[in-house]
């Protein structure tokens, strides 16, 4: 080997050897992010046109992947991120309503007011019995009624969680964009991408986040990104993603679908509808979970109009109107075993029985809220107690009620409250077990990506040792080359 391919050799080491210390230290900085994928020099020797080896030259930065890991990381993350949406809204449901044990449940005000009409039912001249239970009927109306706008809060914070959602999406379908073209056009002029690789990774992960994605790979590190039915949210430029917020809700209210393109992704009219992410969790509680259990506690407000109802006494065949329990649609009853949205949210007292409205407590004992011919008590006794008894009779008999509400057709209003809460009470734990399982799936592979792609402080710290052997190895055969040419130099002087 001459002194000058020699030469060559060992700048030609030096620089690998400053350049493998700078990677080496950028792996270190990025030990700590989760974000980071190691890195690592590509090296490739360098051969003179004589076919001589002339040292070794840097051919490119590599990056340690592993792409069948990280798309299953992608997948957990929007599945979890489903069920923790779904699992927030439900949880609030629960939390405030309670189960049959606690007064914050309609099945335990329901059971209060049997309670009040069994000992009013005793004593039908005690006027302490008589208001005790007008003010169990007053709770379990108005249990009924926070309910209801507890179910509509609900809903109206998971459309606003859907918009701050879209937004987001949009967001970082634009940082997509700008890193997509960043790599593209790195790839083609050969600069050092790994970095952007990085972030755009990161960018995916978090927008898996928002909704359920698939990717694909295209020449020069290109990419294309559809939602999980497969619709298309990226493809060299970002899609635009659409949602009109409705910021009040009731009982009647449609929430509005997503769109990407003028093309839904959720609602009834989605032909692809999105299987996972935020905004997944967040459209079936709001279109799904509320919505049934609003309808199952419309269904326990009809029961109990249908309960308190006064019929016609004088066999003049006047149909059967309202009573205790009342609404908008008052003196009307509503049709039996037929959804009325909303009628939790309207149901009250009727005002002819509640002496702070100017009403009397009578009426309950003796019937006649909707005239003469619905008095019960038409001889007027102050011990008269069969109409007490007839709603206590209507509380315990079997009803019908509307499927829609999922659960038994055929019940008495109180199986029917019950069932209700262990509904809600199912659906909490259901989802909470199923995030506890999704989360380990998320963790676990986090980690496993993590050990394949991360960075070893040990590992790097060894590196960098023999990375100074090296250098000095260069460094000394830079010296002894000098020290030769010297020699050289002062032998033909």
């Amino acid at each position: 080997m001459s002194l000058s391919v020699a030469l060559r050799v060992a700048q030609s080491s030096l620089a690998a050897r400053q350049t493998e210390t700078a990677i080496a230290s950028q792996n270190i900085s990025g030990a700590n992010s989760s974000a980071y994928s190691r890195k690592s020099v590509l090296l490739s020797s360098v051969v003179t046109s004589s076919g001589q080896s002339g040292g070794v030259k840097v051919s490119g930065i590599g990056r340690a992947t592993n792409d069948p890991l990280y798309k299953t990381l992608v997948q957990a993350t929007s599945v979890a991120s489903s069920q923790d949406a779904y699992l927030d809204g439900i949880a609030r449901l629960a939390e405030t309503v309670g189960d049959t044990s606690l007064e914050s449940s309609p099945a335990a005000y329901l059971g209060q007011l049997q309670i009040s009409m069994q000992n009013y039912a005793s004593d039908p001249n005690s006027p302490i019995q008589a208001q005790a239970a007008l003010d169990a009927a007053k709770d379990m109306a108005n249990a009924l009624n926070d309910a209801t706008r507890l179910v509509q809060n609900v809903r109206a914070s998971a459309d606003e969680d859907i918009d701050g959602s879209v937004e987001n999406i949009n967001s970082l379908l634009d940082q997509l964009e700008t890193l997509n073209t960043l790599i593209v056009k790195g790839n083609q002029s050969g600069d050092d991408i790994t970095s952007a690789l990085d972030s755009r990774d990161q960018v995916l992960l978090s927008l898996s986040e928002e909704v359920g994605i698939t990717t694909l790979s295209r020449e020069d590190g290109d990419i294309v990104v559809y939602t999980d039915s497969g619709v298309t949210l990226f493809e060299t430029t970002a899609r635009d993603v659409s949602f009109e917020r409705t910021p009040t809700y009731d009982a009647t209210t449609q929430g509005n679908a997503i769109y990407v393109d003028g093309v839904p992704i959720t609602g009834d009219d989605a032909i692809m509808p999105i299987k996972s992410g935020k905004i997944h969790g967040l459209t079936i509680l709001r279109d799904d979970a509320t919505i049934t259990y609003q309808a199952q506690l419309d269904e326990v407000a009809r029961g109990l109009i249908e309960a308190f109802a006064e019929t016609d006494q004088s066999a003049g065949g006047l149909p059967d109107q309202t009573g205790l329990f009342a609404y908008s649609g008052s003196p009307a009853i509503p049709a039996t075993g037929v959804m009325s949205p909303g009628l939790a949210g309207d149901i009250h007292i009727e005002s002819a029985v509640d002496p702070d409205q100017g009403g009397t407590t009578d009426l309950m004992r003796d019937g006649g809220i909707n005239g003469a011919s619905y008095v019960y008590n038409t001889a007027g006794e102050a011990s008269f107690g069969d109409r007490i008894q007839g709603y206590l009779d209507e509380l315990d008999a079997s009803r019908t009620f509307d499927i829609d509400a999922r659960l038994d057709a055929d019940d008495t209003l109180m199986g029917f409250a019950t069932n209700s809460v262990g509904w809600l009470e199912s659906a909490r734990k259901s989802a909470s077990a199923d995030l506890e399982v999704q989360t380990v799936v998320v963790q676990r592979t986090a980690e496993s990506l993590s050990n394949v792609t991360g960075v070893n402080i040990d590992e790097e710290m060894t590196l960098l040792l023999d990375i100074e052997r090296g250098y000095s190895a260069a460094a000394k055969l830079i010296s002894t080359v000098d020290k030769m040419l010297d020699d050289l130099l002062a032998a033909v002087r």
